[in-house]
């Protein structure tokens, strides 16, 4: 597995894995993604910020399709996202996702919301189903807590089992929207540990955080969203210690005076 470091730069033109073409979103009057145009390659780490309101979730939300778009195209691995029934499922199997809510089933224990999907999408038997929660729950570092019910876990807990079920479904690219910030402080280490680790590991992934930290550490590739357009692109370096735009300029300063 590469360091996270080698892609910068080159990336994008390497081997896109997820490509927005032209996307175009409104939310009534409101033109949430205007003319987005963004490649991500297999194995880069991007991390989108931007003020609230910019538009970052619903870039996130369209690559999976939780939202439609007016126009332009996305395509992951080549295809376009389906519009619906099976194709669909299976698309949201190769992109996993992890919200700022833990959508974790209450009534199904850590084991069984980790094995539920690779069952019944990826079609696995009970017994791998199980083997495979059960190190995916050891690698995010819960395995003892796989007989309990989510709502026995902290927050911290939960999302680590929220990324062990994305995980479980193996893949092709992670979205994480916000993923630390419905978290009490003492936790977001605890995630962002996780997701550090699997940058590492060369896991392609799209990141929508504050955490700037993180963003410095594990990003190949930072995407400054304002009101609906990706106002910057640079390696974290270039962009934290000189931003290009106004927007970007004025951002950091508020963020990072804090």
């Amino acid at each position: 597995m590469s360091e996270v470091s080698v892609t910068k730069d080159a990336a994008p033109k390497a081997d896109p894995l997820v490509v927005l073409d032209n996307v175009n979103k409104h939310f009534g009057a409101l033109h949430v993604l205007q003319d987005i145009d963004l490649s991500i390659a297999r194995g880069e780490v991007v991390v989108v910020i931007g003020p609230s309101g910019s538009g970052k979730s619903t870039l996130c939300r369209a690559i999976n399709r939780l939202e439609t778009v007016e126009s332009g195209s996305i395509t992951i691995d080549g295809k376009p996202l389906p519009a619906e029934g099976k194709e669909l499922a299976r698309l949201r199997a190769d992109v996993g996702m992890v919200f700022q809510s833990f959508n974790l089933f209450a009534h199904k224990t850590v084991l069984e919301n980790v094995t539920l999907g690779q069952v019944k999408v990826r079609r696995k038997s009970k017994d791998e189903a199980d083997k495979r929660a059960r190190e995916l729950l050891d690698r995010v570092g819960v395995a003892n807590q796989a007989d309990k019910y989510p709502a026995q876990l902290s927050g911290g807990q939960q999302q680590r089992v929220a990324i062990a079920r994305a995980l479980a479904m193996e893949p092709k690219v992670m979205l994480f929207d916000e993923p630390t910030s419905a978290l009490d402080p003492e936790m977001i280490n605890e995630v962002l540990e996780v997701m550090q680790q699997l940058a590492r590991d060369g896991m392609t992934m799209i990141v929508v955080t504050h955490e700037m930290g993180f963003a410095r550490s594990a990003a190949n590739r930072v995407v400054f969203m304002a009101d609906g357009r990706i106002v910057e692109e640079a390696t974290p370096d270039q962009f934290f210690s000189n931003p290009r735009s106004d927007r970007a300029k004025d951002f950091l300063s508020k963020i990072l005076a804090h």
